[in-house]
């Protein structure tokens, strides 16, 4: 394993976070807080450390599919802990735990926090909470390709290797391509978001902050009660929409603007994900008449954010879902299991991979009726493969099993079993909020250090899939040879 490979490609990353930094250390610096140190200190370490391997290893660009893996991997966890450097030196209720956490939780954009003062931090601190969601949200690596495009065949392997396996099935281009798309439908979501906002009445901080979180389907807010604390319809009907688009397929998006609405029409994954959404919302929001509110309208605007949050593992809350009936709160389980789409910045099992499994139930149901019968499985007019099909379940039952022990390891640190598997599956589908105390205006904050922990692992292995993760932490991986 060429290790010098590995470290050349993680400084460009490296110097990636090290813009963000310096951008929220403007920010600190113009509001003449005393953050400006802990960041201009955490700008210069970053720098340093992401400079030195670009100078000193040549330029390579014939790296494997192994060493672009390796790659992908050591850019996010290089990435966390360069996210904690800024957060231990600020203080606060940043221990070193809970800095972990939160840098986790911001670069996976899970958006779960142990923070009880949010709006007690400075701006840099805020900005650079936010900005780990939106460098995480599009994906470190895609996000080092957009910069430089011209990495050559290297970039070919970095960019099949941090896409999921899912995504790439519906990103039939060329690498160069589906990175141009993903950069524009980014930006271009984010920009547009932080004017409705402004014009919505938030001030530009905010708006931008909000932007970045909602795009990346992360979560983090700037106030301690999140989207409720603004008090506006008009603000949370324009998160709803860009939730809901955010948690769609970037290249159907784009389909979309570029008037190939052709695509668009005959996706059955994007079918299933707004008819899911719609039908969970009314569910929800018949259960809530009555219960919580008096208003079907008033049930229905709680109802449709609050779903389209957890169902797009963004994690924004106008609402305290923790006291909801229980057939309401199963159903948030349920859509923080299954989250939005494939190719899209949301988190969770994808609803691509519900839907092949959904379509091998019923091919099951056929084929027990008609045992002769000769039965595929058709998505958008196409025959799915066996092996991509049968992987997808092996996918599905190894999340829900991932879910299912991280539960049961928090619940035995003393935690009440809603809290410990809501939060489980919380963190693994990179949603945030859970139920119990761990709720969507509450947070992390009270839980045992080693459950942070449990979690923080959980939301790495969510949002690299699993595999990848794991395939990091093999030592036969590492003494593979070139």
């Amino acid at each position: 394993m060429r290790l010098y490979v590995i470290f050349r490609y993680v400084g460009f990353v490296i110097l990636l976070n090290s813009l963000f930094l310096l951008v929220s250390t403007l920010i600190s610096f113009f509001y003449h807080e005393t953050s400006f140190v802990p960041l201009l200190y955490s700008t210069i370490i970053t720098i340093l450390f992401g400079i030195f391997p670009i100078i000193f290893v040549p330029p390579i660009d014939d790296i494997n599919h192994i060493e672009g893996l390796l790659i992908v991997v050591s850019s996010w966890l290089l990435s966390v802990l360069i996210g904690t450097i800024p957060y231990v030196m600020w203080g606060g209720e940043f221990s070193f735990t809970n800095a972990i956490f939160e840098s986790v939780s911001g670069y996976t954009t899970t958006g779960s926090t142990i923070l009880n003062q949010i709006e007690s931090l400075p701006a840099g601190i805020l900005f650079w909470r936010a900005s780990t969601h939106w460098i995480g949200g599009m994906g470190i690596i895609v996000f080092v390709l957009s910069v430089m495009p011209s990495l050559g065949s290297a970039g070919l392997v970095l960019y099949r290797s941090e896409m999921s396996p899912a995504a790439l099935r519906q990103f039939k281009m060329r690498s160069r391509d589906a990175v141009r798309i993903i950069l524009w439908v980014y930006v271009g979501l984010t920009a547009i978001e932080t004017i409705l906002l402004m014009f919505a009445g938030m001030n530009l901080f905010d708006a931008i902050t909000q932007a970045f979180s909602t795009v990346a389907t992360g979560g983090f807010s700037t106030k301690n009660t999140s989207i409720a604390a603004f008090h506006s319809l008009a603000v949370e009907i324009i998160i709803m929409v860009f939730m809901l688009l955010s948690g769609m397929n970037f290249a159907l998006l784009f389909a979309a603007v570029t008037g190939k609405l052709e695509e668009v029409k005959a996706s059955t994954v994007l079918k299933y994900y707004v008819g899911a959404n719609i039908v969970v919302i009314l569910l929800v929001a018949i259960n809530l008449w009555g219960h919580n509110y008096t208003s079907f309208w008033q049930a229905l605007r709680y109802s449709s954010f609050q779903v389209l949050s957890v169902g797009t593992s963004t994690g924004f809350a106008n609402a305290d879902s923790s006291i909801w009936p229980p057939f309401a709160q199963m159903l948030l389980v349920i859509m923080t299991l299954q989250c939005a789409s494939a190719g899209s910045t949301s988190g969770g099992i994808k609803v691509d991979r519900v839907v092949v499994f959904l379509k091998s139930v019923v091919r099951k149901i056929k084929q027990t009726l008609h045992p002769n019968a000769v039965l595929n499985i058709i998505m958008d007019g196409k025959k799915l493969d066996e092996d991509l099909v049968n992987s997808t379940i092996l996918y599905i039952i190894t999340y829900v099993v991932i879910v299912a022990i991280s539960g049961l390891l928090v619940s035995a640190m003393g935690v009440d079993m809603i809290s410990a598997y809501s939060g489980a599956a919380a963190t693994m589908g990179n949603v945030g909020p859970g139920l119990g105390f761990l709720g969507s205006l509450g947070n992390y904050s009270s839980l045992p250090d080693a459950a942070k922990w449990v979690y923080s692992f959980t939301m790495i292995l969510g949002r690299l899939e699993i595999y990848g993760l794991i395939i990091f932490l093999l030592p036969s991986t590492w003494r593979r040879k070139a």
